[in-house]
């Protein structure tokens, strides 16, 4: 099996077998000079492949089924964050190259960190750090001049120091993250930009919303492992929050499982995401729980007694 086989063809395959049937994932390209399939990744597993194919259909679809595919294709999450990602790099290329070669690299270095970087600076931002100042700290910490991989190593030592939002306890301020996963472009940038920027935000926002609404309508399961809403408002209020990073998680990378978050991911990227995406479910669970929504209730009372 390769990433071209179709899902179809894959049943066939699998269904055939007399006493056992046994698939075989290709993961090397046999001819080099070859095209490479859409699908096809240089970090692709047997899992990532096996997941392409189920979702690669063979079958030819009705002139209404196109259509309601091409809209769900373009509305979804995963279409509208990389349009973000996109139009982010593109909106903050002039700010963040200034910066990487201001921050004490040589031009060398600061070529070769650029691409690496720039996302996690953004991600930076997100959690309250002024990457300003983090990044020539950050490249004087350490001498670089041994270091095999510049980029990997300051992407590392951004990404360790940044991982938490800046502050602590009660100054500790929440990351500005769209629909709890994407981090937001800030600071200067062309107003154009930005326009569109705020627009794919609302429109990930708005889907984020809407999609646990319409599942629950629909008793799907992954649904009903976050609970019920709770009865208080505040309660709800703070279960539908948590439930849009679960719904983002699922439509971002298109999971169909019944579990809320689907497979243990395989990239960098899907794992930063699917972290966050626990942090939510578990959020959501503990909302939903006896003992969690008496212990609210008697915060609240509490406070109304004190307001007397």
């Amino acid at each position: 099996m390769e990433p071209a086989t179709t899902r179809e063809n894959f049943y066939v395959a699998m269904t055939r077998g007399r006493e056992a049937n046994r698939v075989y994932v290709v993961l090397d390209q046999t001819d080099e000079h070859a095209d490479s399939h859409p699908e096809a990744t240089p970090d692709a597993t047997a899992r990532t492949v096996l997941y392409g194919v189920l979702q690669h259909s063979g079958a030819e679809l009705s002139a209404h089924e196109t259509i309601t595919a091409e809209q769900e294709t373009w509305g979804s999450i995963a279409q509208l964050a990389a349009e973000y990602e996109t139009i982010a790099a593109a909106a903050q290329h002039d700010r963040w190259a200034t910066l990487i070669r201001q921050s004490g690299l040589t031009n060398e270095q600061a070529e070769e960190a650029f691409g690496p970087l720039t996302a996690e600076l953004r991600r930076a931002e997100a959690n309250h750090h002024n990457p300003e100042i983090l990044l020539p700290r950050l490249v004087a910490a350490k001498g670089l001049e041994d270091a095999d991989d510049v980029a990997a190593v300051l992407h590392h030592r951004v990404a360790r120091t940044t991982a938490r939002p800046a502050g602590s306890g009660r100054t500790r301020k929440p990351s500005r993250l769209i629909a709890g996963l994407v981090p937001a472009a800030e600071g200067p940038m062309d107003q154009e930009m930005r326009q569109a920027l705020e627009e794919r935000r609302d429109l990930i926002e708005t889907r984020a919303t809407t999609i646990p609404e319409t599942t629950l309508q629909y008793g799907e399961p992954w649904v009903k492992q976050l609970g019920d809403p709770p009865k208080d408002e505040r309660g709800q209020r703070q279960w539908h929050r948590v439930t849009r990073t679960v719904a983002a998680y699922r439509d971002r990378y298109q999971t169909t499982s019944s579990h809320p978050l689907g497979v243990e991911p395989e990239t960098t990227a899907q794992k930063l995401d699917h972290a966050r995406a626990r942090t939510a479910l578990h959020q959501a669970q503990r909302l939903t729980s006896p003992a969690q929504e008496h212990r609210r209730q008697a915060v609240d009372r509490s406070a109304a007694d004190r307001s007397l």
